[in-house]
């Protein structure tokens, strides 16, 4: 099969867990500078690149909710602020790798970065500058999924790149089943129809609406979302009718 087209504009998500490394929780910095490792070699690859970053790695909001017994939206504000912590710490790390960046939340810090507007994330991703966006929507019950097909589609982004523990989309669990078989492409429909976990409903649903393509690898698999910038067939792509 032939290649796809190289990215100009790519909208990478990040799964908070990443940021733990090994322990699970909290942040690992060696786990974090493997990341900004491979944000900036994509963006070296000559491709304009924002990232939406998760808070797994510190409070899931929803769960809290349950397991914690304060109100659910009060839980998701708590990832937002979970979102920045990551958020930080990887902007230092890619800027000592030589790449100007930029943290834009989607709530109003200002002691500590950028609030979100669209024209001027923009304008720092025509510059060079890698952008880092935090806090999801700004809005509970949005996950950073959703976030990220939002984001992607106001910042005009070839392609939503959501990396992950898994190499791609598989028709089950490839954790609990040794003869799990990983799709190298599969429509919306069919993703939506399936229920697959790798990304919430309405993300994949704002993505068909707008036919934004998402591309599903391994956050593990080093170069993966270069080769995925690159226009290399890796994970699986999610797309089509």
């Amino acid at each position: 099969m032939s290649d796809r087209p190289k990215l100009n504009r790519v909208l990478l998500k990040l799964s908070g867990e990443a940021f733990a490394g090994e322990a699970g929780f909290g942040l690992d910095a060696a786990a974090v500078n493997y990341i900004a490792e491979q944000i900036v070699d994509v963006h070296n690859a000559g491709v304009q690149t924002a990232v939406v970053i998760g808070g797994g790695n510190f409070i899931r909001g929803g769960v809290f909710s349950r397991e914690g017994g304060i109100e659910e939206a009060v839980a998701h504000y708590m990832g937002m602020l979970g979102t920045l912590m990551n958020a930080l710490p990887l902007q230092e790390a890619v800027e000592k790798l030589g790449v100007s960046s930029r943290v834009m939340s989607a709530i109003e810090v200002e002691a500590v970065c950028e609030t979100f507007i669209r024209r001027r994330a923009l304008r720092h991703l025509e510059r060079g500058r890698i952008v880092i966006l935090a806090a999801g929507t700004g809005n509970p019950f949005f996950t950073t999924d959703t976030a990220a097909a939002l984001r992607a589609q106001e910042l005009g982004a070839d392609a939503l790149v959501k990396a992950t523990k898994v190499d791609g989309i598989y028709d089950k669990d490839p954790m609990a089943h040794a003869d799990a078989s990983r799709f190298s492409e599969i429509s919306y429909d069919e993703a939506i129809r399936r229920r697959l976990q790798v990304m919430d409903q309405t993300a994949f649903t704002m993505c068909r609406e707008y036919q934004l393509p998402i591309i599903v690898l391994s956050i593990f698999e080093k170069g993966a979302m270069k080769q995925a910038a690159l226009g290399k067939r890796v994970g699986t792509l999610v797309g089509g009718e």
